[in-house]
């Protein structure tokens, strides 16, 4: 070490000043080093990541490759069951489609979908239930395609079970907060704004409360935008939320817009209305509990009371008597 400082000192000045000079030197390129060699890596892992999904993108897109043909077989068969549903029983397929918007399928092949999902449900449930019945029947038992059928009924109503289910659910969603809607409009008509306007202020501080009725006022201020009247799109809204109250609205909105009426006034005063029916509602249910739970009380709790009041007496009567 006195040998370096006595060569650092004979290069001039100061061997500790070179050396710190120098360790600073080895240090920054070092750290150049290291920082060239993480960007060649990252750069080789995107650049194989790229070559990656190309290759990916063109066997998918190959003719000959069996992704492919599974695909086009899949597409073939999906418009194929939308042309089919298209083209007979229209109004049928009309009401299907209006139900499954209020679901929250949006896609123009829905209904090919549902029809599909239902086909494939009934072979299922029919195919499991083959499986299962010489299990739970026994050999001599005609009751095997009875079964199969019964299986294959359920998987052909299941979807619209479901469907039904999905569109109670989002109407309950959207009934508890319509009132809350019609608050936070009559806000932002109170504060100047226009209806497109109020009506994209009024999603955005809905979304986290009610997601699916701000997701539906999105693609109104969307529809309004595009071109369509106010009418128009709230009639829109009152079909894909499914409500009666969403319909009043619309009616109420067209008919101050053709009279000439205040827009904020009738605002308020239907918000009102909207409270009171919210407050109706619940003071409804509260009302019917009483006589709802008349029946578990009869055949759960009563007996139970009978038998513990009566059980001392039939002992004492059976001791008694011996």
């Amino acid at each position: 070490m006195d040998a370096v400082f006595e060569l650092l000192s004979g290069f001039g000045g100061d061997g500790s000043t070179m050396m710190v000079s120098a360790f600073v030197f080895l240090s920054a390129a070092a750290l150049a080093f290291g920082v060239m060699a993480v960007v060649q890596v990252r750069l080789a892992v995107k650049r194989r990541a790229a070559e990656i999904g190309t290759t990916g993108a063109a066997a998918a897109d190959d003719p000959r490759s069996l992704r492919y043909a599974s695909k086009i077989a899949t597409q073939r068969l999906i418009d194929y069951t939308a042309k089919h549903y298209s083209g007979e029983n229209a109004g049928e397929v009309k009401e299907l489609r209006r139900r499954l918007i209020q679901a929250g399928f949006l896609d123009s092949r829905a209904p090919a979908f549902f029809f599909l999902a239902r086909a494939a449900c009934a072979v299922a449930l029919a195919l499991l239930a083959a499986l299962v019945a010489p299990y739970i029947l026994s050999a001599e038992s005609g009751m095997f395609w009875p079964m199969v059928l019964v299986g294959g009924i359920l998987g052909y109503f299941a979807p619209s079970l479901y469907l039904s289910r999905v569109i109670s659910v989002r109407q309950v969603e959207h009934r508890t907060g319509f009132p809350d809607f019609m608050d936070l409009l009559v806000v932002c008509a109170d504060a100047g704004l226009s209806m497109e306007a109020a009506l994209d202020r009024v999603g955005r501080e809905l979304a986290d409360s009610y997601r699916s009725l701000s997701a539906n006022i999105h693609m109104a201020t969307l529809e309004m935008r595009a071109g369509r009247t106010l009418s128009e799109t709230l009639d829109h809204l009152a079909d894909r939320l499914g409500l009666e109250e969403a319909r009043s609205f619309a009616t109420l909105l067209q008919q101050s817009e053709k009279l000439g009426s205040s827009l904020t006034e009738a605002l308020r005063v239907y918000s009102d209305d909207m409270r009171h029916k919210r407050m109706s509602r619940a003071e409804e249910k509260a009302y019917s509990l009483p006589a709802k739970l008349s029946v578990p009380l009869t055949l759960c709790v009563f007996p139970v009371v009978i038998i513990v009041i009566l059980l001392p007496v039939y002992v004492r009567l059976k001791v008694g008597a011996y």
